[in-house]
C-alpha cells in the first residue's frame, strides 16, 4: 500500500491549478499541462468574451501559447485520478503514515501494522479491516433502522402533539365562546327581567296614583259643595230676620244632609319586589362546588386546645401536659391550623361557629410565626376575620376593618381563589357576603387558620353534611 507521503504527492500532481481540486475529466493542451474539462472551457469562454477574435491562448500555468484545436482528453490521467480517490478512501495513520488496515477490538479504533507492535496495543485483539467491516456495517445498519423507527415515532408524536395543540386551541375557543354566550344570555335575561319588574312597578305606581287622584278629585268636589253651603248659611245669618227665616227649615235640612264620605283607604306598601340575588344567584350552591374537607392539625395546636377524635371540632380548655415540643405548635395564642395546604386553584370550607362569643378564622401562610410577637394581618401572612366582645366583627386588616353584619352568622364560609389572590368570607346562614380582602399575591402554601376562645368551640362540617 502507498504511504501517506506518496499519496499526497500524487494528489498534488493530479490537482487542477484552476479550481485547486482533483481534476474532473482532465484535458491536455499542447504544452503538456492538464486541467479539468469544465475549468478549461470556462477559461476559454471568459477570454473570448472579452476578445471574440482571439484564436491563440496561453497556458494558465506556463504561459505557453496553444489553440483550442490542441485540446485532448487525458484518459490515463483520469484513470490515475480514480486510483488516487480510492487510495484517499483508505485513511493513513497520523503517527506512522501507514494505511490503517487493522482494527483493535479492545480500543475500538483503526491502527496500522506499526501501531499493532507498539506497547499500547500489545496483547490486544486485532483483526483485518476487511474481516470485520461487514459485521460492523450490519450493526450500524441495525442502529440506523432503530433510529429511523425512533425518528418515525418522533415525527408521529410531533404530529400528534401538533394536532393536540390545534384541538386544545379549538376547545379553548369553543369554551370561550360558550362562556361569553352564557354570560350574554344571562345579561339579556336579566335585562328583560329588569324591564319586566320595572314595568310592573310602573303599573303599580299608575294604578295606585289613579285611585289616589280619584280620591283627591272627590274630596275637592265635596270641599266645594261644603263651601257653597257655608256661604249660603253665612248670607242668611247676615241678612234681615225675614230673609233668615225664609225657607229656613229647608236650608237647614239640606245643610244637615251634607255628609263626608271617607275615601277608600289605600296602602302605600310596594308589592313589586325583586330580590335579585335570591332569585337568580344561588350563592351557597356556587361556593359549595369548591368545597374541600378540612381537618385540624394536632401538631400545630396550642397546649390549651382540645380536639375531637375525628379532628373536626376544637375546644379551649385547661393546659395539657406531655405534649410533643414542636416548632410547628402555636405557643403564644390559642391557635391551630388545618391539615390541608392550598397552592393553587379555588377552595372553600365552612366553619360552624354556633353561638360562640369569639373566634378568629381564615387562612394563613404555612410558615407564619407561632410564638410571642405574632401579628395577625396580611403583611404577616394572615387573612382572617374575628368576632370579639370589645369590637364585634372585624377583618384583620391593618388597621382593623369593622364589619357591620345585620345577622349573626352561625356558619361562616371561607372562599380562597389562590391564583387570583382573593380571600372572601360569607354568612352561610343567609348566603350573604361578609368581606373580601384586597387582592394579594400568595408566596407560599396557605392553610386554614383558627383561633379558639373560651366557651366558643369551632366545628368543621364535612362537605357531605
Amino acid at each position: 500500500m502507498a504511504s501517506a507521503r506518496v499519496t499526497k504527492k500524487m494528489r498534488e500532481e493530479a490537482t487542477c491549478s484552476i479550481c485547486l481540486q482533483l481534476m474532473a475529466e482532465p484535458v491536455s493542451i499542447s504544452c503538456g499541462h492538464s486541467y479539468c474539462r469544465l475549468c478549461t472551457t470556462n477559461y476559454l469562454e471568459n477570454l473570448r468574451y472579452n476578445q471574440p477574435w482571439q484564436e491563440t491562448f496561453f497556458c494558465p500555468q506556463c504561459r505557453a501559447p496553444f489553440q483550442m484545436a490542441s485540446l485532448r482528453p487525458n484518459k490515463q490521467l483520469g484513470s490515475l485520478i480514480e486510483v488516487i480517490k480510492d487510495i484517499g478512501h483508505q485513511m493513513s495513520c497520523e503517527e506512522h503514515g501507514e494505511q490503517l488496515h487493522l482494527f483493535c477490538e479492545d480500543e475500538g479504533q483503526l491502527i496500522c501494522w506499526r501501531c499493532e507492535r507498539a506497547p499500547q496495543h500489545r496483547g490486544h485483539t486485532t483483526v483485518l479491516v476487511e474481516d470485520v467491516w461487514q459485521g460492523y456495517k450490519e450493526k450500524l445498519q441495525k442502529a440506523v433502522t432503530k433510529l429511523r423507527q425512533l425518528e418515525e415515532e418522533c415525527v408521529n408524536l410531533k404530529a400528534f402533539t401538533t394536532q393536540q395543540i390545534t384541538e386544545w386551541n379549538e376547545k379553548i375557543e369553543t369554551q370561550r365562546q360558550k362562556i361569553q354566550s352564557d354570560f350574554k344570555n344571562i345579561q339579556n335575561f336579566l335585562h328583560e327581567e329588569e324591564k319586566y319588574y320595572l314595568w310592573r312597578l310602573e303599573e303599580e305606581k299608575e294604578q295606585t296614583l289613579m285611585r289616589l287622584r280619584n280620591n283627591e278629585a272627590t274630596l275637592g268636589q265635596k270641599s266645594h259643595e261644603i263651601q257653597s253651603h257655608i256661604l249660603e248659611l253665612e248670607e242668611k245669618c247676615q241678612g234681615s230676620a225675614q230673609k233668615l227665616l225664609q225657607d229656613v227649615k229647608n236650608t237647614l235640612s239640606r245643610s244637615w244632609a251634607v255628609k263626608l264620605e271617607t275615601p277608600e283607604a289605600l296602602s302605600l306598601e310596594i308589592h313589586t319586589v325583586c330580590n335579585v340575588s335570591e332569585l337568580y344567584f344561588d350563592v351557597k350552591k356556587m361556593l359549595r362546588s369548591y368545597q374541600v374537607s378540612v381537618t385540624l392539625d394536632p401538631d400545630t395546636a396550642h397546649h390549651e386546645l382540645l380536639l375531637s377524635e375525628d379532628r373536626r371540632q376544637v375546644t379551649r380548655g385547661y393546659p395539657q401536659e406531655n405534649l410533643d415540643a414542636s416548632s410547628r405548635r402555636f405557643s403564644a395564642l390559642p391557635c391551630i391550623l388545618g391539615c390541608e395546604g392550598f397552592t393553587s386553584g379555588r377552595h372553600y370550607f365552612e366553619v360552624d361557629v354556633g353561638e360562640g362569643i369569639g373566634w378568629d378564622l381564615g387562612v394563613c401562610l404555612e410558615n407564619v410565626p407561632r410564638g410571642i410577637g405574632i401579628k395577625q394581618k396580611p403583611q404577616s401572612g394572615f387573612w382572617a376575620i374575628r368576632l370579639c366582645k370589645k369590637k364585634g366583627y372585624v377583618a384583620l386588616t391593618s388597621p382593623l376593618t369593622s364589619l357591620q353584619l345585620r345577622e349573626h352568622p352561625l356558619v361562616v364560609g371561607v372562599f380562597l381563589d389562590f391564583d387570583v389572590g382573593f380571600v372572601s368570607f360569607y354568612n352561610m346562614t343567609t348566603g350573604s357576603h361578609i368581606f373580601t380582602f384586597p387582592k394579594a399575591s400568595f408566596p407560599d402554601t396557605l392553610r386554614p387558620y383558627f383561633q379558639v376562645y373560651q366557651y366558643s368551640p369551632l366545628f368543621l362540617p364535612s362537605p357531605d353534611e
